[in-house]
């Protein structure tokens, strides 16, 4: 059974099926090894990056076992896992979450530069030392942190309409697909990196640098992006 080209319509979910129909069709047998994640990408016609977040969604349900450095191996049907109705709830793929948010919360950080009070610069600071707090005591990902200080800079922008954007983008970044990505990266070196990148946005918002504080926003998430791709391009 050959793979079909897809359209560009929710990719990830598309991807994620054609790949389950094989599976479970026996093209691809329990303990088998799919294709490297270029070859996918190739036979299908989509990016590396829909194909990545294809994979965790399979992963999530239990039909695949990503193991980074070494390849994407088929499972046997595991018992209680999430049925691809409750796997696939996200509306967006973690990449494609990381590329909104790149839009999005640039623009916040270069309004917050312009708007925000001492009120709302000490609470930014105050989410962001809540976060090192999580890391002094070793929970990781220190997300109740991290989200808080995104949150906080959407509302020192004075525009409600973006603060509720980036609650709904949150509310995706912690769901099962973005967590199970992230399973398999994180570590305490990779939240040191990401907190010296939140201290960069916070001192430019605090200098009232509109231009600095959205070129550090970018930086953050393109470097989220970079850190969530590391290791793909070994999978064989």
């Amino acid at each position: 059974m050959p793979f079909q080209s897809i359209e560009p319509r929710r990719l990830y979910r598309q991807i994620a099926d054609q790949i389950r129909t094989l599976i479970r069709s026996g093209e691809f047998p329990s303990g088998s090894r799919l294709p490297p994640e270029r070859d996918l990408a190739k036979q299908l016609g989509v990016s590396r990056p829909s194909v990545r977040e294809a994979l965790i969604a399979l992963e999530v349900e239990g039909l695949v076992d990503v193991r980074i450095g070494s390849g994407i191996y088929v499972q046997a049907p595991v018992e209680g896992a999430p049925p691809a109705s409750k796997a696939h709830e996200a509306q967006a793929g973690p990449f494609e979450l990381l590329r909104a948010r790149y839009v999005i919360e640039a623009e916040c950080a270069a309004l917050a530069a312009k708007s925000a009070r001492k009120a709302q610069l000490e609470a930014i600071a105050g989410a962001l030392a809540q976060m090192q707090q999580e890391m002094d005591h070793n929970e990781y990902p220190p997300l109740t942190g991290d989200q808080l200080f995104h949150l906080r800079i959407a509302e020192a922008t004075g525009n409600g309409a973006l603060v509720a954007v980036v609650k709904m983008l949150w509310e995706e970044r912690t769901g099962q697909l973005y967590q199970r990505l992230e399973e398999h990266y994180d570590s305490p070196a990779l939240w040191d990196a990401a907190m010296a990148e939140h201290k960069a946005v916070l001192k430019a918002i605090a200098a009232k640098d509109s231009g600095a504080a959205r070129t550090a926003m970018q930086r953050h998430l393109n470097m989220a992006y970079k850190r969530f791709s590391t290791g793909w391009d070994n999978l064989q």
